[in-house]
C-alpha cells in the first residue's frame, strides 16, 4: 500500500492548504538546511523553508543532488510569488512500503494511481475576496480551528480563478494547479456557507 502524499479529507469543513512539488532542494547554506530555493523541472525557483519534521528526513536521507516529490504548504502574499514550506517527501521506494508489484513504476505513475501528478494543490477554505476582473480569489485559511483568537493561525492564499461572487463566505473545496509561481484553480466546490460569528 502506497501513503497518498495528500490524505484524503476527514471533515468536509477541514481548512486545508498542501500540494506536492517535484524539485531539487538547495539550502542557502549547507550549515543551515532549513531555509533555501526549490527548483523545478521547468527550471522555476521557489524559496521554501523546510519545516522541522521534514527536516530530520533531509539530513538522514535525501541526496540533494536529486529531486524528490516534496509536500508542501503554500503561501503568497500576491498571485506571482509563491513560497512553499516543506512539511514532507514524498518518496516511495526510499521512505515509503511500496508493494513488489509496483516495484518496476515510476514515481510518477504511481502518483498517477493515487489521481495525484506533479504541481497538484488542495486548497479548502472560506472565500473571502473574488475578483472578477483580474480572475483572482483569495481564500482564508485557518491551521487550527481551536486557536481562532490567535491570527497567526489564519492565512489567506490568493489564486488565479473564476468563482461567483454569490460564493462569497462559503466553505469552498478546490483543486489547484501550479503554474510557476502562480496557484490556478481548475475545479472548485462549495460546500456550505459559513455562519457568521456573534461577536
Amino acid at each position: 500500500m502506497i501513503k497518498n502524499p495528500i490524505q484524503e479529507v476527514t471533515n468536509k469543513l477541514q481548512y486545508r492548504a498542501i500540494g506536492i512539488v517535484k524539485g531539487i532542494y538547495e539550502p542557502n547554506n549547507i550549515d543551515q538546511l532549513n531555509r533555501g530555493t526549490l527548483t523545478d523541472k521547468e527550471g522555476k525557483i521557489l524559496e521554501t523553508v523546510i519545516l522541522g519534521k521534514a527536516l530530520a528526513l533531509i539530513k538522514k536521507y535525501i541526496d540533494l543532488e536529486k529531486d524528490y516529490f516534496w509536500i508542501v504548504y503554500p503561501r503568497n502574499k500576491n498571485i506571482n510569488n509563491l513560497h512553499l514550506q516543506v512539511a514532507g517527501i514524498w518518496d516511495p521506494y526510499q521512505l515509503n512500503q511500496v508493494h513488489k508489484n509496483n516495484s518496476d513504476k515510476e514515481p510518477d505513475e504511481l502518483l498517477a494511481e493515487l489521481n495525484l501528478n506533479n504541481n497538484y494543490f488542495s486548497i479548502r477554505g472560506e472565500l473571502v475576496y473574488v475578483n472578477t476582473q483580474k480572475k483572482e480569489i483569495v481564500i482564508k485559511i485557518c491551521s487550527s480551528p481551536l486557536s481562532k483568537k490567535s491570527k497567526s493561525s489564519t492565512f489567506n492564499i490568493i489564486l488565479e480563478g473564476e468563482i461567483s461572487i454569490q460564493f462569497l463566505n462559503n466553505f469552498v473545496s478546490l483543486e489547484v494547479i501550479r503554474n510557476g509561481h502562480t496557484l490556478r484553480m481548475v475545479k472548485y466546490e462549495i460546500i456550505e456557507k459559513i455562519k457568521s460569528k456573534k461577536v
